[in-house]
Order: structure tokens, then sequence, then C-alpha cells
């Protein structure tokens, strides 16, 4: 299975969204494949809602919804992206429902204290600030940098792991994801971790239930 075909049935999971640039329009869904498309649409590119794409009779492609775990698998027609689905005209569609948290899960450091369900090590976040912990589906992320450097992921519910790895362009799938399934590496079920880059960090926790390996797509993506 290839990098473009991998997320199968990605119960669509745990994401997290950094602000996009102002005037940007956010993502409302992603291409985990394609085949026969037009140019200007490639596997794991974002798509906003209201994108139109005519896959004509012969083209076909597997799109994850962002917000509301929904990914389909469309043949043919012209397809227009929706915010929890696309509108398809003279094609099919399969569309299945995945586990995925859809970026609803916003903790309080001293919410999640009270919680028993994540214990902060290091600075705390400031008393009633937010911070996004997303939920993911599958012990290997697949973590949207946006470029290489060094990436930092360290547990922070209890001391354990710290991974420090060194992205470089080549290990980067179209010029922004890096795949722990594909470099061979897998984080804790259950855990909670934070992962940075470039001064930028995101804290996510992994499901004690996350499936290993290239599960589905949208059950384990993070955006840093």
């Amino acid at each position: 299975m290839t990098a473009r075909t991998w997320i199968g049935g990605l119960a669509l999971a745990g994401l997290a969204w950094a602000a996009s640039p102002a005037g940007a329009a956010e993502p409302a869904a992603l291409v985990e494949d394609i085949a026969n498309g037009p140019s200007g649409v490639d596997a794991m590119d974002y798509l906003p809602a209201g994108r139109v794409i005519n896959l004509g009779a012969n083209g076909a492609m597997v799109v994850d919804y962002l917000g509301s775990c929904v990914r389909e698998t469309i043949t043919g027609g012209l397809v227009t992206i929706g915010t929890e689905h696309s509108k398809i005209e003279g094609g099919s569609v399969r569309r299945e429902k995945v586990q995925c948290d859809g970026g609803k899960l916003n903790l309080s450091t001293e919410q999640a204290n009270q919680g028993g369900v994540v214990v902060f090590r290091g600075t705390p976040a400031a008393k009633g600030k937010k911070e996004r912990v997303a939920t993911l589906y599958g012990l290997a992320p697949i973590i949207d940098l946006g470029r290489g450097g060094k990436l930092v992921v360290e547990r922070i519910d209890q001391r354990g792991e710290r991974l420090v790895i060194e992205v470089g362009a080549k290990q980067l799938i179209n010029g922004k994801f890096y795949d722990f399934a594909s470099n061979g590496h897998e984080l804790a079920a259950g855990a909670v971790y934070r992962a940075s880059m470039n001064g930028r960090n995101v804290v996510f926790r992994i499901d004690a239930a996350a499936q290993p390996g290239l599960s589905p797509l949208a059950g384990r993506l993070l955006r840093l």
C-alpha cells in the first residue's frame, strides 16, 4: 500500500488545527487517494468547502472529512466539497463513518487535571487558558509539519519516552506530512504527548484502543 492509498477505514480521527493564514479557507476535507483525476488535485491535498472537482467518467477519489468524520469513496462525476459530505453529480459514492475527534475536544490544563484525564508535566498553561488536546485513534500519528526540521515528541502525563526526530524533505509526504508508521515509530496507547517544532506545539492523547501501523488517516492526523 502506497503513501497515497494507506488510510483505510480511517476512523478519521484526531485532528488538531492551527489557525489558518488570514484570508485562507479552513480545510473541510483531505484527499486520501485519487486516480485519473484532474491536474491540480493530489493525494494529501486539503480541500475547502465549495471546491469543485471533475472526475469525469474514469476518475476516482477517497475523501476524508475532518469535522464530520465521514470517509467517501467516489467514482466519477462532478464532486462539490461540502462541510460534512460531498455533493455528487453523475457519479457514485460510498460513505462510512470513521472514528475521529473532529476537533471537538477542548480542555484547559486545569480542567484536565481536575478530571484526572491529563496530568501535565513541565510548565503549565496559564490558569483558565484552553489548550487544544486532540485524541488520536492510531498509535502512529501522521503530522502536518509544513516543512522539515527538528520534531520533538515528549510524553507529558508521566515520565516516559522522548523522541527527537530530524525530519528531512525526503521524509515528508506531499512536502509536509511526516508519517510515524512509514518511519517505524509508534507511541503508547492511553498516553498524552506534546509535539513541538519550530516554536509551534500541540498536545494530544492516544486513545486506549488505538490501532497500530497504517490505521485510518483521520484517526491519526495532527496539524502542528
